[in-house]
């Protein structure tokens, strides 16, 4: 039986001090949350119309080299992440997580509207491309110190014993943009012919991203600094072990996370299209279906893990992947009907789930609050880098290097291995005060 989490967590924490109730929290990461929707939503819409933006900003008669310099212009994105989670970073450790949340919500907003406003190829020639580069540095750049800026704000506002579910919210928020930009594609899809698709209606997508101004304007006059770094600030507390050794943890720990969101949960529609049989419409609502299960069952397992710890659910995962992946995109391509294809990205969105739930308190809860910000973005940032923002690139290089669908699977497979030995070393956190 499931000891009480009455009983087994600690004395509030210093950051929780009695200035501070728990209505302060909730509204605190409500706006957190909101912004951190719509700014997902903006980063990762690219992936949901990538087939359409290829033929758009890329030379057309190869449709497999467009296809691949579209992935690599979204993989693009993420090159400028590890800049963004340095220079960010150290921005919410010196001036403050809400400063730093600001930056990246009105430089994800211009990045993303910009995408919209882009001439194709047919009108400018390169110049197009071009631009388009730029748009998706600048998302990344944002996107690079929003993670960890915003998994600081919500795991410090948090009360010690609901780190989990609290911080669990900060990765369901970020399943809640995949939602909203694969359930807008789907819709739009469904609305629209195909050549209004192409020839407009994508770009709708991206306009929609100036939702986030307003959201920042509310954050700058309504929402304060976390209690925990206004603490940090006044009484810094060092750590024993080195800042970039903690990073290196933060990179291993997170390569499974990210490979299996941007193959699962971005080039999976592309790849029920080209092998599984789907329509564009009916990818786009399958995917949409799995990370609606996502959403609802991170925080679940996020306040699980308040309950039993990080570390099983964690490893679960791991485990999960690196035996399941193989068997189940088989299914898929053995003929699977539209039914079996949700059946099964519904069983992938469980298995993030299970990471996605305590990732990002046991991430935080890696880090002293003084570097915390910094050091947890870089690490974050340079495995989302190399590993995740290319996934997409690396699985369809993948099929077209060994001739066969399948192989996407290897690369998830060995991410899971790499995950697991790195959390098998990590200790459990759930029930210490935040350091």
């Amino acid at each position: 039986m499931v000891t009480s989490v009455a009983a087994a967590r600690p004395a509030p924490p210093r950051e929780t001090g009695s200035a501070v109730t728990e209505r302060d929290s909730r509204r605190a990461v409500r706006a957190a949350v909101i912004g951190n929707v719509l700014e997902w939503y903006d980063f990762a819409v690219y992936g949901y119309v990538a087939t359409t933006i290829s033929r758009t900003f890329f030379p057309s008669g190869d449709e497999v080299g467009a296809l691949l310099a579209t992935f690599a212009t979204f993989g693009l994105g993420f090159v400028a992440r590890p800049l963004g989670g340095i220079v960010i970073g150290r921005m919410g450790d010196v001036r403050g997580r809400k400063a730093a949340l600001l930056l990246t919500i009105f430089a994800m907003a211009i990045g993303t509207v910009g995408v919209g406003l882009i001439p194709g190829f047919a009108s400018i020639g390169l110049l197009a491309p071009l631009l388009l580069v730029a748009c998706r540095l600048l998302q990344g750049f944002a996107a690079g110190g929003e993670w960890g800026g915003a998994t600081a704000f919500i795991v410090e506002w948090a009360p010690s014993h609901r780190r989990g579910f609290y911080g669990s919210f900060q990765q369901a928020s970020v399943a809640a943009g995949l939602v909203l930009g694969s359930g807008t594609a789907a819709l739009l899809s469904t609305l629209l012919t195909a050549d209004q698709m192409d020839a407009w209606g994508w770009r709708l997508l991206f306009l929609l991203g100036a939702a986030l101004v307003p959201v920042g304007f509310y954050m700058r006059r309504n929402i304060d600094e976390t209690p925990a770094f206004r603490a940090a600030r006044d009484e810094p507390g060092l750590s024993s072990t080195p800042g970039w050794l903690l990073a290196a943890k933060a990179f291993g720990f997170t390569i499974l996370w990210t490979v299996s969101y941007y193959v699962i949960l971005y080039y999976m529609p592309t790849f029920t299209q080209k092998y599984a049989g789907l329509s564009r419409t009916a990818a786009l609502w399958s995917n949409t279906l799995g990370l609606v299960v996502l959403v609802v069952a991170v925080p679940l397992m996020g306040l699980w893990s308040d309950r039993i710890g990080r570390k099983p659910l964690l490893i679960g995962c791991c485990a999960a992947f690196a035996l399941l992946t193989y068997p189940l995109f088989s299914l898929m391509l053995s003929g699977a009907s539209l039914a079996g294809v949700m059946v099964i990205q519904v069983v992938f969105g469980l298995m993030i789930a299970m990471f996605s739930g305590p990732g990002p308190a046991a991430i935080a809860e890696i880090f002293p609050t003084s570097s915390r910000s910094t050091w947890m973005s870089t690490g974050y940032s340079l495995a989302t880098c190399i590993f995740g923002g290319f996934a997409p690139f690396v699985a369809t290089w993948l099929i077209g290097a060994t001739g066969s669908p399948i192989s996407p699977t290897y690369y998830l497979i060995v991410a899971a291995i790499v995950s697991l030995i790195v959390i098998a070393t990590l200790r459990e956190t759930a029930h210490d005060e935040l350091p």
